[in-house]
């Protein structure tokens, strides 16, 4: 690894890094008559969660991520309890993007991951497929918005699904972006915090090595598309 590239990275992880994090209280919604009742009542609205808890019903959580609580029935005819992470009100599939740039240079992002042990992760740029696009569209918009880079061509690599057993039945698709060219500045969401970086395909592989690349889903992207990557080379 290049001296120069691995004192780049650092900086950006060191950037990035939490310094505190502070648990917030959770806030759910009920319906809009037992809100504005519980707001003049404080009484009755311990009265109506206590109905809700003995009838086990759900309660709708703020914020993006809920949980839904289903009884499934198999078809041997057990019926099990299983429970599904909804993201943003629904499914929300994702997409994972290698970028590649006209000199086979990859572009990887530096984002603030605060769930992780480090906080940081080093990845491909990834996002959520918004309604109505499809999965090229959308990986093709989260590597404009987070790096600048436009692609040329974008690969389908595959789908797979990331969290199937912690309810999320939601797909992540893989693609290779090609003959990328940064035209433009980031273009990021106000709570994203993400830096971008270019490096050779064999540093990639050293970041792996040593640690900091991590997640699965970048380094699943990146061995679908090595095939790709090196063809290009030689024939460069």
């Amino acid at each position: 690894m290049r001296k120069e590239k691995l004192e780049e990275l650092n900086d950006y992880i060191k950037e990035l890094k939490t310094i505190k994090k502070t648990l917030v209280s959770s806030e759910y919604i009920y319906d809009d008559k037992n809100v504005k009742a519980s707001k003049k009542n404080l009484l009755h609205l311990k009265k109506y969660l206590l109905r809700l808890l003995q009838k086990d019903m759900p309660i709708k959580r703020k914020g993006f991520m809920d949980v839904e609580k289903y009884m499934v029935e198999l078809g041997n005819g057990m019926v099990v309890p299983r429970e599904k992470i909804v993201k943003g009100g629904g499914d929300k599939s994702a997409a994972i993007v290698m970028p590649v740039t006209k000199d086979n240079n990859v572009v990887l992002v530096v984002q603030s991951r605060s769930s992780t042990k480090e906080s940081v992760c080093v990845e491909f740029p990834a996002g959520y497929i918004e309604d109505g696009e499809s999965s090229e569209f959308g990986a093709e918009r989260e590597v404009v918005e987070e790096t600048g880079y436009v692609p040329k061509e974008m690969i389908y690599l595959d789908k797979f699904y990331q969290d199937q057993s912690c309810g999320v039945c939601a797909y992540n698709y893989s693609f290779l972006a090609l003959d990328c060219e940064n035209v433009q500045e980031q273009n990021l969401d106000d709570n994203e915090a993400i830096r971008y970086f270019e490096c050779r395909v064999d540093e990639v592989v050293e970041l792996m090595e040593r640690g900091y690349i991590t997640d699965i889903q970048t380094k699943y992207t990146f061995n679908l598309a090595k095939p790709y990557v090196y063809r290009m080379k030689k024939e460069k």
